[in-house]
C-alpha cells in the first residue's frame, strides 16, 4: 500500500491528534465525575470522523491495478439535486432519487473508461467525488445519496451548483485541456427558494456535451419528511410523515411538480439537449442525447493495459460521510425535542 497525501504528514496527523484529545480528557476523569460513557461515545464517533478524513485526505492505494489505454479522454461532470423534492413519489413506484440513482450507474457503466466528479446541491453545492476514474467508487456514492435532512430545507435554487461547476470546469479545461468535458445535470426543476435563481453560467467552450436529465410529473408526487440515516434507535423515533405545506389556511401534504421550463433554461445555459427520464427509459436515450459522436475528438491509445494504482481514498471518505450524516440526524433529532420542551 501506498500514500499520497494532499496535505502534509505533520497537518493529517494533528488533525488525529486533535480528534482523540476530547476522549482522551474524559477517559482521565475520575468515576465520581458522572456518567461519562454517553459523552464518550459522542465524542469517539466524531474523533473517528475525523480520522477517517485525515486517512482519505492521505490517499491511499495499491499498485497493481492497470489502466486501460483505451478510455476516452473525457472528465464527466455529474450534477445532482438533492433538495427535499428529489424524494418526491412520482418516479413510478418510486421516488425521484431511484432514477437518479439508476442513471448515474448507467452513466458509469456507458462511459467506462471516463473520469467522474459528482457535485450535490441543495440549499448549498459541494463536490461530493473529485474526478475519478473508479466507477465502483462513483455507484457506490449514488447508492447512498439522499435528500437533505427537511428540519434543515431552507428553500433551493436550482441553480446554486452553477458557481462550484464553472470553477471545476475551468479547473479541468486548465490541468487536461486535451480532454472532453461533459455535464450531465440531474434535478426536477423546481426551485423552493423565494429569490428568483440566477441564471447558470458556464464559460465558453468548457462544456462539450453531456444532458439535462429531468425527473418527476406535471401531477406530483408527496415527499416524506427525512431526518437522516437511521443508525440510532428507531423505537424512539415516530415513522416519517409527509412535508407540509403550510401557505393556505389548513397545512396539506406538499406536492413537487417538474418544471420542465426552468430544466429547458438550464439546458440551453450549459448548450445541452433536456432528456425527460421515465420509468423504464432505457439508458441509450440519455447517452445517444450527450452527443457521443463529440466522442471521435478524445485521445486514444492503441490496445494495452499500463501499469496502474488503484485508489482507495474513497472507502474512509465514505465512512466518514456516514458517520457525518449521523451526526446530523442526532442535532436534527435534539433541536426537535429542544423545541418541544420550549412549546
Amino acid at each position: 500500500m501506498s500514500f499520497l497525501p494532499v496535505f502534509p504528514w505533520w497537518l493529517l496527523a494533528a488533525i488525529a491528534l486533535a480528534a482523540l484529545l476530547p476522549a482522551v480528557v474524559l477517559l482521565a476523569r475520575p468515576p465520581a465525575a458522572g456518567n461519562r460513557k454517553p459523552q464518550l461515545r459522542t465524542w469517539l464517533f466524531r474523533a473517528a470522523m475525523l480520522i477517517l478524513l485525515a486517512t482519505a485526505a492521505a490517499r491511499p492505494g495499491m499498485g497493481g491495478g492497470t489502466v486501460q489505454a483505451t478510455a476516452v479522454d473525457v472528465d464527466v461532470y455529474l450534477v445532482v439535486d438533492t433538495s427535499s423534492s428529489i424524494a418526491a413519489e412520482d418516479f413510478g413506484g418510486g421516488t425521484r432519487l431511484d432514477g437518479v440513482r439508476q442513471d448515474i450507474a448507467e452513466l458509469a457503466t456507458g462511459l467506462a473508461g471516463s473520469r467522474f466528479s459528482v457535485i450535490t446541491f441543495d440549499s448549498d453545492a459541494a463536490v461530493r467525488m473529485p474526478l475519478t476514474t473508479d466507477t465502483g467508487a462513483v455507484e457506490t456514492l449514488a447508492a447512498v445519496l439522499a435528500p437533505q435532512v427537511t428540519d434543515y430545507s431552507k428553500g433551493s435554487s436550482i441553480t446554486a451548483a452553477g458557481p462550484l461547476l464553472e470553477e471545476r470546469l475551468e479547473a479541468g479545461r486548465d490541468s487536461h485541456p486535451e480532454r472532453l468535458r461533459f455535464v450531465f445535470y440531474l434535478g426536477d426543476g423546481e426551485q423552493t427558494s423565494a429569490v428568483k435563481p440566477a441564471p447558470l453560467k458556464v464559460g465558453p467552450g468548457l462544456v462539450d456535451g453531456g444532458a439535462v436529465l429531468g425527473y418527476g410529473t406535471e401531477r406530483g408526487g408527496r415527499m416524506l419528511e427525512y431526518a437522516g440515516l437511521p443508525l440510532y434507535d428507531q423505537t424512539e423515533m415516530e415513522s416519517p410523515g409527509y412535508i407540509q405545506d403550510r401557505s393556505g389556511d389548513k397545512a396539506a401534504d406538499a406536492v413537487s411538480r417538474i418544471d420542465l421550463p426552468a430544466l429547458q433554461s438550464i439546458a440551453k445555459s450549459l448548450g445541452v439537449p433536456l432528456v425527460h427520464r421515465l420509468p423504464g427509459n432505457p439508458a441509450s436515450d440519455m447517452l445517444v442525447a450527450a452527443r457521443p459522436g463529440q466522442l471521435q475528438r478524445a485521445v486514444t491509445v492503441p490496445d494495452e493495459s499500463l501499469p496502474g494504482r488503484v485508489e482507495l481514498y474513497w472507502i474512509p471518505a465514505l465512512g466518514a460521510f456516514v458517520l457525518a450524516v449521523r451526526e446530523t440526524a442526532l442535532t436534527a433529532r435534539k433541536l426537535q425535542e429542544l423545541k418541544g420542551a420550549i412549546t
